[in-house]
């Protein structure tokens, strides 16, 4: 397990203070993901020669949120003046858009990259840093995961970065379309912008 020494002043703490902050917030499987995501972003990271200190924080913090009321997210969406549409979402939406307020707040993390990846890490973006591609991949395809296709995303992920994204946004709208569940318009956004520009490395 790579553990690192922070130096850059993202969060005031240390690892370990991050950590102790997380296993206070999340129950202890949520806890144990978030862990495994940070190891899988920062190899991600040091693949794709992106900073492996955002990676790690971003991998971290990404459900930071997950498991508040959602009293705290409709709270939250009043409080910061956020899209008034996002009330008719739940937690799945929430805990990344919403839940990116609460750990500036709450955590004192202000570095917009490291905010937009955990933002971003559900619904993707048209645009994304290479930082939000790595946090949203490595939720993804974090060792635990198990479901049809996810050694071919993390094959595709470890040759292509861009290409795992359009992999995930391709099988995420497919996903919600055959369960007659709402789809975010930033998840149509995504697919969109990514999946077409991948057209090869998906067939």
């Amino acid at each position: 397990m790579t553990e690192l020494n922070y130096q850059q002043h993202i969060f005031s703490g240390t690892r370990a203070a991050l950590i102790a902050e997380l296993k206070q917030a999340l129950r202890p499987k949520r806890f144990q993901h978030v862990l495994r995501v940070e190891q899988t972003a920062i190899s991600l990271a040091q693949a794709n020669g992106v900073d492996i200190e955002k990676a790690s924080i971003a991998g971290l913090i990404h459900d930071y949120a997950k498991q508040r009321p959602d009293e705290d997210f409709l709270a939250a969406i009043t409080a910061y003046h956020l899209p008034a549409e996002l009330r008719q979402y739940g937690n799945a939406i929430w805990h990344g858009v919403v839940g990116a307020e609460l750990i500036k707040r709450e955590l004192h993390i202000y570095d917009e990259d490291v905010l937009n990846a955990v933002r971003h890490h559900t619904t993707g973006a048209v645009y994304m840093t290479p930082l939000e591609q790595i946090v949203y991949m490595a939720d993804y395809i974090e060792p635990a995961r198990d479901f049809p296709g996810v050694n071919a995303a993390r094959k595709l992920t470890a040759e292509n970065l861009g290409a795992g994204v359009a992999f995930q946004a391709q099988h995420t709208l497919q996903y919600l379309v055959a369960h007659s569940l709402a789809v975010y318009p930033a998840s149509l956004d995504t697919y969109n912008a990514w999946v077409p520009r991948y057209a090869e490395e998906l067939k």
